[in-house]
């Protein structure tokens, strides 16, 4: 009964994680402000591709783990990634986005890629 949840979980996250990806590499913009840190109309667009390539990255390498090596592996994964929303959530904070977004968001995150990992390591 928990393998089939683990795994589901899983696979969520790692759409979710590419469609953020895709997001930010076709629609820039919108997607920083759905970050909740908006991008300056005349700032370099570069860094929103970078995160959007990143994030779509982060997505595949976890699809792959989870295929190819398992459930393990993509709980070490898992564990590791959560930093990245812990990290989004200070980022947001420091920057004038509002807690809302920063806990509410990307927390919120943290803590189901958490919970994911532990899943994972339970199988």
């Amino acid at each position: 009964m928990l393998a089939p949840i683990a795994y589901g979980l899983a696979v969520v996250l790692n759409l979710f994680i590419l469609f953020i990806g895709a997001r930010f590499l076709l629609a820039p913009r919108p997607s920083a402000a759905g970050y909740g840190v908006p991008a300056k109309e005349n700032g370099d667009a570069v860094y929103l591709t970078i995160k959007g390539q990143r994030d779509f990255v982060y997505g595949l390498v976890g699809f792959a783990l989870l295929i190819f090596v398992g459930a393990r592996a993509e709980a070490w994964f898992m564990l590791v990634v959560a930093l990245l929303p812990l990290t989004d959530t200070l980022i947001v904070l420091r920057n004038g986005g509002t807690k809302a977004v920063a806990f509410g968001i990307h927390f919120a995150t943290a803590v189901v890629v958490l919970i994911s990992s532990a899943l994972l390591f339970a199988v």
